[in-house]
């Protein structure tokens, strides 16, 4: 399984909002960080808002902040919210499989199993613990990067 910028930007930015609790962040200020193109950050941004994991407020000090504290964000809901679904195969999406193969594939338990693994990973990481990550790498190389 691979991740889309979408997925991997949208993480990378719900984490710059992390690390600055009580302000308000500027895209400009995440892009610059993160080196990401501000135009492609305004578009996450607006998912992340239209979901209600973001605000905005208006004026010279203003920006964007986390709506609840970082230890209520899993990396799972990030990710579905920018991803879509995180299952293996497309047969899965769905809460029933309608796969006419379904009652006699042997690999579905491949793609089973692969999909509680990748859920359990990442359901069981918070915004807060990727906070504590950042700030034990930063204490160890004297720079920021996520």
């Amino acid at each position: 399984m691979k991740f889309s910028t979408k997925g991997r930007y949208a993480l990378r930015m719900m984490l710059e909002f992390a690390l600055h609790p009580g302000e308000c962040t500027k895209i400009n200020q995440v892009a610059e960080r993160q080196e990401i193109s501000d135009k492609y950050l305004e578009q996450i941004v607006t998912i992340l808002s239209r979901a209600g994991y973001v605000k905005s407020r208006r004026g010279a000090q203003g920006g964007y902040f986390l709506t609840k504290a970082p230890s209520e964000y899993t990396v799972g809901m990030i990710l579905r919210l920018a991803e879509g679904s995180l299952v293996p195969v497309s047969c899965m999406e769905d809460e029933v499989n309608h796969c006419s193969r379904a009652d006699i594939c042997a690999t579905l338990m491949v793609w089973k199993k692969l999909d509680n693994a990748i859920s359990d990973v990442v359901d069981s990481i918070t915004l807060a613990d990727l906070v504590e990550e950042q700030k034990r790498l930063d204490s160890n190389t004297n720079h920021y990067s996520i």
